[in-house]
């Protein structure tokens, strides 16, 4: 049985930049935990989000761990192991912006560290709560072929890491979530544009199960897309994380399908394609994923994006990157 904790949670955050505003919008207006605070190295920063959302600020990331339970960190991807280890050695609960540190040796001493501790781990992985993918939790999925496109107009922010760390981690976390299979192969191209490192990317992905995935990440594009299709036997599935838009295509005996079902006929008199489009809840994926981290704290339960996700998930961005810079 859950071991449930009644009593609230207690959250802090340090670091309240460009996606710490975001988080502490969230955390101040939450009612099913407890805002602990912030900390950031810049006082008058804090100082301002303070006044927007509210929340207290604390003179240090020490001052923010006595007044805390759990830390949500969303500073610099080069701080995150300090503070991270820091906090875990605290006895605070973890959850840390995507990607989980900056390379592979420290992810593995923080899930190890965490997991010593007895301590939840999770990483901000925020498209797995995006409602256009959990849509297709109730699904049987065993994907063969993945496609994923994600691509953005280029924004100097984040311009520091490769477009693999900052942008196409997202879905190559996703797709290791959805095939459930080690990584036997890897393909890779990219080209640094206009910075020092890749900005546009593609990644050819083999499994052990035999599925494969294309994954395709640029940040020097004129439009905005992030869209995957997943292919199965009998099953064609498109999403459009930006639109939240879920569409599904469905082999089915002609005898199954119900009347009122938008279907399509094939050469065969027992078959049907079957369309859906289902209706998705409204839903902050945001939210969701902080709900997510306070609810695997009381309920001591593996976070849905634990450490080790996102610690593959960057092991995989790692050798990637590695074959585009060679």
């Amino acid at each position: 049985m859950s071991k449930i904790k009644t009593s609230k949670i207690k959250v802090g955050i340090v670091g309240v930049g460009h996606i710490g505003k975001f988080h502490t919008r969230h955390l101040a207006s939450a009612s099913e935990f407890e805002f602990a605070g912030m900390y950031d190295i810049r006082p008058e920063h804090a100082q301002k989000i303070s006044s927007e959302f509210g929340g207290k600020i604390h003179e240090s990331f020490t001052d923010l761990l006595s007044a805390s339970d759990a830390i949500l960190i969303c500073t610099p991807t080069k701080t995150h192991f300090e503070l991270a280890q820091q906090a875990l050695t605290a006895g605070k609960h973890v959850f840390i912006e995507k990607p989980v540190t900056e390379n592979v040796m420290q992810g593995e001493q923080l899930v190890a560290l965490a997991k010593s501790k007895k301590l939840k781990f999770q990483v901000g992985h925020i498209e797995r709560f995006n409602p256009a993918l959990m849509v297709l939790n109730h699904l049987d999925l065993n994907p063969v072929f993945i496609e994923s496109h994600r691509l953005a107009p280029f924004n100097p922010r984040g311009a520091q890491m490769a477009v693999v760390h900052e942008n196409m981690i997202h879905d190559i976390d996703i797709i290791l979530s959805l095939v459930k299979s080690p990584v036997t192969g890897i393909a890779a191209n990219g080209v640094a544009v206009v910075t020092g490192e890749p900005d546009i990317a593609n990644a050819r992905l083999t499994f052990a199960n035999g599925c494969v995935a294309n994954v395709t990440a640029s940040r020097i594009s004129l439009n905005q897309m992030r869209k995957m299709r997943i292919f199965q036997p009998a099953t064609y599935i498109t999403i459009d994380f930006q639109q939240h838009q879920t569409e599904i295509y469905q082999l089915k005996n002609a005898a199954d399908v119900p009347p009122d079902a938008t279907s399509f006929d094939i050469n065969s008199t027992d078959k049907k394609i079957v369309y859906s489009k289902p209706a998705l809840p409204e839903s902050d994926a945001m939210r969701a994923e902080q709900l997510s981290f306070v609810e695997a704290i009381q309920n001591d339960t593996e976070p849905i994006v634990s450490g080790a996700d996102g610690l593959e998930a960057l092991r995989i961005a790692e050798k990637i990157y590695a074959l585009i810079v060679v």
